[in-house]
């Protein structure tokens, strides 16, 4: 695991654009949960850092709607879209993250 960014720096429902090993990661922060994903939608590419989080569990893609689980990266209405998501630890105030 390496270090992404701090809890105090990610708005509670909120999301933030980081580099990790030279690839951006997108941290969503939901209460005390923090999830990490690939930066772009993966149906036509839109950037997620404008996604909406519409509940605890899920992220909106502005452009066409597609939600996708931050815990699985699914999509259950187009199931062929399947959004990358990276195991996250919280240490402290640090969030680490898994990039391979």
């Amino acid at each position: 695991m390496v270090f992404a960014a701090k809890v105090s720096e990610i708005p509670d429902w909120g999301k933030k654009v980081v580099t990790v090993n030279g690839q951006e990661i997108l941290l969503v922060r939901i209460k005390s949960e923090v999830y990490a994903c690939e930066t772009e939608c993966p149906h036509q590419g839109a950037p997620l850092a404008g996604a909406l989080i519409k509940d605890a569990e899920h992220l909106s893609c502005q452009r066409h709607g597609y939600r996708f689980n931050l815990k699985t990266g699914a999509c259950r209405e187009f199931p062929e879209y399947t959004l990358k998501t990276y195991p996250v630890q919280v240490a402290g105030d640090d969030v680490m993250v898994e990039v391979g």
